[in-house]
């Protein structure tokens, strides 16, 4: 998109007015030279304010046939010819995304893999609500933290999928692995479990953070620091605390008041 315009700058009063013509003698403008005849442009004039301070704006003017004037201030306008390189490469058809840009197929791979990683996260978390909620473990402290637990991972699984398509990209979901090891006779070792499906998820994230950094893809990379990177070694740190406290106080009674601290959301209970 090449376009080569003359810009003047012209006064926007009464073409009558004595105003008007002393502006066109101060600018130049020579007799025969229609400044109503303007292309699609900026277009304003030169208006005379209360305080008499001048407001100026700039015309693309063209010719009497059509073809540009010379430059009677200077100033050219020349849009980037990195445009035309830009509208061939956007796809005509239906299925393919219209918005994608500097996005590499590897960073699409890498973000359907994560959004896996956080769905069967989340999946186990719901398994481990649906244990410590049975009446013969009865443990609602417990129930409800790993049922937030699993709706946060399902967030960021959805957090994924709605970046996957900003960028243009296509969501592929993939299997979810049925948890094997569902019953424990203890909560510790639930923690424990909890400790280790949080490290490997930020392993995976800085995985996923390494794939941005090779296809130098600057905007995946901010996007990943800003969300997910930050949280995650704070929840790291959140579960390590408690399991040293779950492994100092044993079995017993100890694990009463610890469910009812994660039931209360942090507060520890009378006893």
């Amino acid at each position: 998109m090449l376009l080569r315009a003359a810009a003047i700058v012209s006064p926007a009063i009464d073409a009558s007015s004595p105003w008007k013509q002393q502006q066109q003698q101060h600018y130049g403008l020579k007799k025969g030279i229609s400044t109503d005849k303007c292309s699609v442009g900026v277009a304003a004039g030169y208006m005379k304010s209360k305080r008499g301070v001048g407001k100026h704006c700039v015309r693309a003017a063209v010719g009497g046939q059509g073809q540009p004037t010379a430059a009677l201030t200077g100033v050219i306008f020349e849009p980037f010819l990195e445009v035309q390189n830009e509208l061939t490469q956007v796809s005509l058809s239906f299925s393919e995304s219209l918005a994608r840009q500097k996005f590499s197929e590897s960073c699409e791979v890498a973000l359907n893999e994560q959004i896996n990683v956080e769905y069967n996260v989340s999946y186990i978390y719901h398994a481990l609500f649906a244990y410590f909620d049975r009446d013969n473990v009865a443990l609602p402290g417990f129930a409800k933290y790993f049922k937030d637990a699993s709706d946060e991972e399902r967030g960021h699984a959805e957090k994924l999928m709605k970046y996957q398509n900003i960028r243009g990209g296509k969501v592929k979901l993939q299997s979810i692995l049925l948890p094997t090891l569902m019953e424990f006779d203890n909560a510790q070792k639930a923690m424990e479990l909890a400790l280790s499906l949080e490290k490997l998820t930020n392993q995976k994230l800085l995985n996923l953070h390494a794939v941005a950094q090779e296809a130098n893809d600057g905007q995946m990379t901010d996007f990943i620091e800003g969300n997910f990177l930050t949280e995650q070694v704070e929840a790291i740190k959140k579960v390590s605390e408690y399991v040293s406290q779950l492994r100092r106080i044993g079995r017993g009674h100890a694990v009463w008041h610890f469910d009812q601290m994660l039931l209360n959301g942090g507060d520890v209970a009378a006893a």
